[in-house]
């Protein structure tokens, strides 16, 4: 793509200045299609970049949620609650969008895992009893993580505060 200007350009003579005309051709490397192109794929990639920030921050704060609901957990030490924190901790980081439902679900079944392991080690528990916790822990996972409700699993006498 190219561009022409006339200028007159105007210089000292011997008496006053005289105006000469000038051609001035303008040529640009790229294309307007190029540059169109460029344009498009630059916003496209900073878009993807905003929304894998945007992921990554609700991760973050999602994991944040699983670990209050746990040191929740840990702090009221309340017999049959277990599955209502479970539930909440899941259905609070979901609630910060598709980056806490990953964590969630990762931090979860990571747990679980774990607990296939130390459970029978530390609590004497047998397999099919890990088996059958684990199997309640997940419904109560699932259950916060898809949004419904985690009083669902609230224990009676369970305070307040929690």
């Amino acid at each position: 793509m190219n561009s022409q200007a006339l200028l007159n350009i105007q210089t000292p003579g011997g008496e006053g200045c005289r105006a000469r005309p000038c051609l001035l051709t303008l040529s640009f490397p790229f294309s307007t299609m190029k540059l169109f192109t460029g344009l498009i794929l630059c916003s496209l990639v900073l878009g993807v970049h905003s929304q894998w920030l945007s992921f990554l921050g609700e991760a973050y704060e999602g994991a944040k949620d699983m670990w209050r609901a746990y040191s929740d957990m840990r702090e009221a030490n309340f017999k049959g609650a277990d599955k209502y924190f479970h539930a909440r901790g899941n259905y609070d980081a979901a609630q910060r969008g598709p980056g806490g439902v990953w964590a969630a679900e990762v931090i979860s079944n990571g747990r679980e895992a774990l607990q296939g392991i130390t459970d029978p080690l530390f609590k004497g528990m047998t397999r099919d009893q890990v088996r059958e916790d684990t199997k309640a822990d997940q419904f109560a996972n699932e259950w916060g993580r898809s949004g419904k409700d985690p009083n669902h699993f609230r224990p009676p006498g369970l305070p307040d505060k929690y």
